[in-house]
């Protein structure tokens, strides 16, 4: 045991004159260095689950995340039920999704690595078809939305964000993965040309995406579209294999 102890003692003492001869050695002049370490993150998400009526009677179904805007934001999901996909189920809706409404927590915007962690624990524990992965948001859900399809686009099959921006830099990560946006003319608190320059920016990247303009409303773009059964047509039409065909 003591012998032990004295190898170990005699190896941290040579790790700690070996470290400080590099930094002597270094002072004065730059060097080239690396770091290469892995850094873990709990995540901790509260979140409104639908599943469709014949869940039991099929092998797998679409998943479409909604994430809400700022004004929900908390630990009471019946915020969450406030608008969109969440508020038209309590209505009575039904959606042939699995429909996954998180909460972001108060002072805080969504981060894309917890919702990548949220839905690899949905497709490790539910029946969803890894092939139509959809996502949405309204306001800062559809920040969101940009930014977590700009962070994991080659596992989304079609994203809708609304009334929402992000970065000019990021969109392009997003390749062909098809985007429907929309916006109100009108809106004072997220511009329009915060989704015009993001869509002409991916498509000049090569990408895949359009813009529904509603010239008469204001930061309300989200009712109108939520309960356009359009939108959720155009989504179970697009499909990571046929966009990899």
């Amino acid at each position: 045991m003591k012998k032990t102890i004295l190898l170990l003692f005699i190896l941290l003492f040579s790790i700690a004159c070996s470290s400080n001869m590099i930094v002597k050695e270094n002072m004065g002049k730059q060097s080239e260095q690396n770091l290469k370490t892995e850094i873990r993150k709990t995540v901790d998400i509260n979140y409104l689950l639908y599943l469709p009526k014949d869940y039991d009677l099929k092998e797998k179904f679409p998943l479409l995340l909604f994430l809400h805007g700022a004004g929900e934001r908390g630990n009471d999901l019946q915020l969450v039920k406030k608008h969109g996909p969440p508020k038209l189920i309590e209505e009575g809706k039904e959606f042939p999704f699995i429909v996954v409404s998180p909460q972001c927590p108060l002072n805080k915007r969504w981060d894309p690595d917890e919702l990548t962690a949220l839905l690899d624990y949905l497709i490790e524990n539910y029946k969803v078809d890894k092939d139509k992965i959809y996502v949405t948001g309204l306001s800062m859900g559809g920040n969101g939305t940009w930014r977590l399809a700009a962070k994991i686009p080659d596992r989304l099959a079609a994203v809708v964000p609304i009334c929402g921006w992000g970065d000019l830099f990021e969109v392009c990560m997003m390749g062909k993965l098809p985007v429907w946006a929309f916006h109100g003319a009108k809106d004072p608190v997220v511009p329009l040309k915060a989704s015009e320059d993001l869509v002409q920016r991916l498509n000049n990247c090569g990408g895949n995406a359009k813009l529904t303009v509603y010239p008469d409303a204001e930061h309300d773009s989200w009712t109108e579209t939520y309960n356009n059964p359009e939108i959720y047509e155009w989504l179970l039409s697009k499909s990571l294999s046929d966009r990899n065909k």
